[in-house]
């Protein structure tokens, strides 16, 4: 249970990007507090877009000390349609099951994201890509250069 009182407040934008898909990706996270900014990224050599979208956020909360009250920008409408829309919480309890009995994708990474929502307090909001906002625009940069320099 997450005591929301005192709280530190954290802005963080994601995003993956995949050469091929499945291919060479990348992905990135920019995290804000207060006038703090802090960028990361990394890549994986034969992995895909959506695996990177979900890279991005496990990597970003997880480098939090702290439990904090998180908004998490991200243009992928997977990840913020899985969670807002509970599908992540019913795959799980159909034993990683999606309607019409087909296996669910990237459990491994969903199992991580959901341990990591129950130390943070999390809204996801989801961002128009290449739309001009400058810090999607600047994770998408860093996760293109990710994925070419593995």
């Amino acid at each position: 249970m997450i005591l929301e009182a005192n709280l530190k407040k954290i802005d963080i934008y994601t995003d993956g990007a995949c050469s091929g898909n499945p291919g060479a990706g990348g992905w990135a996270a920019i995290l804000e507090y207060n006038e703090n900014q802090k960028e990361i990224s990394g890549g994986e050599i034969n992995t895909t877009n959506n695996r990177m979208e979900l890279t991005a956020v496990i990597k970003a909360l997880s480098i939090l000390k702290e439990p904090c009250e998180v908004s998490i920008y991200s243009d992928s409408k997977y990840l913020i349609d899985s969670i807002q829309k509970g599908w992540v919480e019913k795959w799980k309890a159909k034993d990683w099951k999606r309607d019409g009995n087909k296996l669910a994708l990237n459990t491994d990474l969903w199992e991580k994201i959901l341990k990591l929502l129950e130390k943070h307090k999390v809204d996801f909001i989801w961002v128009k890509g290449h739309n001009q906002n400058p810090k999607n625009e600047r994770c998408d940069k860093l996760a293109v250069e990710a994925s070419k320099n593995i």
